[in-house]
């Protein structure tokens, strides 16, 4: 008596796979499946777009700020101990030889209560600073952001560079005048009487960043020097190198290059609790909308435990027509794995694109609210920006399908070990 050949699957075969498909299209009857496969869908889907959408907010975020703070302020910040800082120019001289430095402008740096000489109004206190036209043409945000004027002749007259915010506020244009008062003057009787001058405005600049446009101006360094009352010197000494993450191991050679009656101070140690703050805000939106994805595997456990339990005779039957139990738990672990590597990439298609139009997007909601959607004059950054880190977003997508593939394997060992007699007993 002959038997029949048992019939054998390949490994992730188009046999698993169609029968995996099929379980993935459920019947009318089992409509609740499919519901749940569609939430579970939806869940990752939205939890893997949301992850690489506010992880690339953040990240343009911080990279605009580091180029806005990098690009208007030094790396390095040099100045004098103890005594009057009279010999700059040789300082920066000495600066320059120092391998890696790529510019070394003496400044001064002073605050000043501005308001508008043709309309006294309102007053704003503005840092303003004294430097040569050469080197305020090396800021690219300033000489790059001109939104009117010249910078033409600005070492030869008693002009002054405004930002846009800072000119709108005062309500002036290029050509107009500001008076700038500072506590700084003469001795008499009475007391101190404050320094006070009108200077043309001779050109008007945008960074794009609200806060340095409105509080931030420019005047040529002998003129901040008389009006400042800093005659032959300078507060500091700004240095800019090539590779500004660098500057630890750059700051023995600069004080080696100046001397001991220098101090170096550099932008990380100004600026180290504020990107610290960023980064921790980072690490825990990235934990938070982890949980997302972390739902919506979960829902894949409960959609397979469901259909594992629905399609116990299907499954019966398959061993008894020689399916192998890692078979079977192949079939229910493509079946869940399928809705969790779908979800992902669609999560990540419609990330990307998301974060390719966010700025029209931003627009968008603007007109249909009626409302400014970060308004620059409260919000540090007058553009919305979204930076994709290519290793990061990669490992959004990994930890998600590997989360679901994860959600899969205990109901996928559930189906292997159901017994063919137990579950045809009572068909």
């Amino acid at each position: 008596m002959s038997t029949a050949p048992t019939p054998t699957t390949l490994p992730f075969g188009p046999l698993e796979w169609l029968i995996a498909g099929r379980y993935l299209r459920p019947r009318r009857k089992e409509g609740f499946l499919s519901v749940i496969a569609i939430f579970s869908f939806l869940g990752i889907m939205i939890g893997v777009m949301a992850l690489i959408v506010v992880m690339a907010v953040m990240n343009g975020f911080r990279q605009e700020l580091y180029t806005k703070l990098l690009g208007l302020n030094g790396h390095f910040i040099v100045s004098k101990f103890g005594e009057p800082f009279t010999d700059y120019d040789d300082a920066a001289k000495k600066l320059l030889n120092v391998p890696g430095v790529k510019t070394a402008m003496p400044l001064i740096e002073g605050s000043g209560l501005f308001s508008n000489a043709a309309a006294p109004g309102s007053s704003l206190f503005v840092l303003t600073r004294g430097m040569r036209a050469a080197d305020i043409n090396r800021l690219d945000l300033v000489a790059g952001g001109l939104r009117g004027g010249s910078l033409d002749g600005f070492d030869d007259g008693s002009s002054i560079v405004l930002g846009l915010r800072l000119a709108n506020a005062l309500g002036v244009n290029v050509g107009d005048s500001v008076k700038v008062l500072t506590n700084r003057g003469k001795s008499t009787v009475f007391g101190i009487k404050p320094n006070s001058k009108t200077y043309a405005v001779s050109a008007i600049f945008e960074i794009g960043m609200s806060e340095y446009d409105k509080s931030i101006a420019f005047l040529p360094l002998k003129e901040a020097q008389a009006f400042f009352e800093y005659p032959g010197q300078v507060n500091v000494v700004e240095v800019k190198v090539e590779d500004p993450e660098q500057v630890k191991a750059m700051t023995p050679l600069l004080k080696g290059a100046l001397g001991q009656k220098f101090t170096v101070g550099d932008w990380q140690q100004r600026n180290d609790a504020f990107f610290t703050v960023l980064d921790i805000e980072r690490n825990v939106m990235f934990m938070i909308l982890s949980l997302i994805i972390l739902v919506a595997t979960l829902n894949i456990i409960s959609g397979l435990m469901m259909l594992v339990k629905d399609k116990g005779r299907d499954v019966a039957i398959l061993r008894t027509m020689g399916a192998s139990q890692g078979s079977i738990m192949r079939i229910f672990l493509m079946t869940g794995a399928s809705i969790g590597v779908l979800g992902t990439l669609a999560g990540f298609l419609l990330g990307a694109l998301v974060c390719r139009n966010l700025e029209e997007i931003r627009g968008f909601i603007s007109w249909l609210t009626g409302t400014v959607v970060l308004d620059p004059n409260f919000y540090p950054l007058s553009k919305l920006p979204a930076r994709m880190n290519p290793v990061e977003t990669t490992a959004i997508v990994v930890v998600s399908i590997l989360l679901s593939l994860a959600a899969t394997l205990y109901p996928s060992w559930r189906a292997s070990r159901i017994d063919p007699v137990e579950a045809l007993r009572y068909e």
